[in-house]
């Protein structure tokens, strides 16, 4: 069976992955994020006739990076459905779970989708291209007090209030449809100094809240626990403070808002126990050579009793 070599997207800390879910050959493993498939395909060459493999993407371009066996699945859904899909599938519990957040290469680089600043490109930024919300529908009809909430809860701007009113104001005289249309929009607020990384900033923000993407990391951390067997591992990949943040206080204090909740003895209640207490991050020469991973944090935590 050939496994398809797509340069779709490059795998972040890729055997860190692998080895951080310490794969059973007969095992029942989870890929959340399937994208170009680079970490499914390596948990697929652990497993036995034995093993299943299944695999979560919303986005059905990376329909072209399956392949055909009788032990792996591809399921086209967000992963906020994980329990209810795997239970569809036949795999209410399973061995471990891997998510690689955020964007793939291919969305990236596909200039329609509106993800780049390198082009200018419709306003869209769904990595479900049959959902509803769009980037155009949060700039142009989003309350000011929406966008506000927006760009404080998404992003690390310090004027956020500055960059609201200027899209405001803009929107009054004609409607944004463009990624440049965006850019222009903000120019007085964009520094002389990392305006790059400012737009980055602005656009992430953006994209979190067209995808729901703190919701689904909320859904899939509290899911995981029903899922997981008792000794299976979980595996997640952020790129940001706020998806490290709530992964970070889900293993350590059982919520992703860092809530702590004790028995009647006093004993902390958590369903998961921490591998690693500090992120893993990929290596110098793996940043080399693929720049996308510099923000890359991996934490890792096994079911407990």
């Amino acid at each position: 069976m050939e496994l398809n070599k797509s340069t779709y997207h490059v795998p972040v800390l890729l055997n860190e992955c692998v080895e951080g879910l310490r794969i059973q050959p007969e095992g029942t493993y989870v890929d959340v994020t399937f994208g170009g498939g680079g970490h499914a395909q390596s948990i697929f060459k652990k497993l036995s006739k034995g093993g299943t493999l299944v695999a979560f993407d919303q986005d059905k371009e990376a329909l072209q990076n399956t392949w055909e066996a009788e032990n792996f699945h591809f399921i086209q859904s967000n992963f906020t459905f994980l329990k209810n899909q795997l239970k569809r599938a036949g795999h209410p519990i399973v061995d471990g779970i891997l998510a690689d957040l955020g964007v793939s290469s291919h969305q990236f680089d596909t200039e329609g989708r509106g993800f780049t600043l390198r082009v200018d490109a419709p306003l869209d930024m769904r990595m479900n291209q049959q959902a509803a919300l769009s980037a155009k529908q949060v700039l142009n009809d989003y309350s000011e007090e929406d966008l506000l909430r927006v760009f404080r809860s998404y992003s690390d701007l310090t004027n956020a209030r500055k960059i609201v009113h200027a899209i405001v104001l803009r929107r009054a005289s004609s409607p944004l449809i463009s990624t440049g249309d965006l850019i222009e929009s903000v120019s007085n607020c964009t520094p002389k100094v990392k305006p790059h990384k400012f737009l980055a900033q602005l656009f992430q923000a953006i994209r979190i809240e067209v995808n729901d993407e703190m919701g689904a990391l909320r859904n899939l951390l509290e899911q995981s626990k029903d899922c997981l067997r008792i000794g299976g591992r979980i595996v997640v990949i952020s790129y940001h403070s706020i998806e490290d943040r709530m992964v970070k206080n889900f293993f350590k204090k059982g919520s992703v808002d860092g809530k702590e909740t004790k028995d009647f003895f006093g004993n902390l209640l958590k369903p998961f126990t921490e591998i690693n207490r500090k992120p893993i991050v990929p290596s110098e020469e793996e940043m080399v050579q693929n720049s996308r991973s510099r923000s890359a944090k991996l934490r890792i935590a096994e079911r407990n009793a």
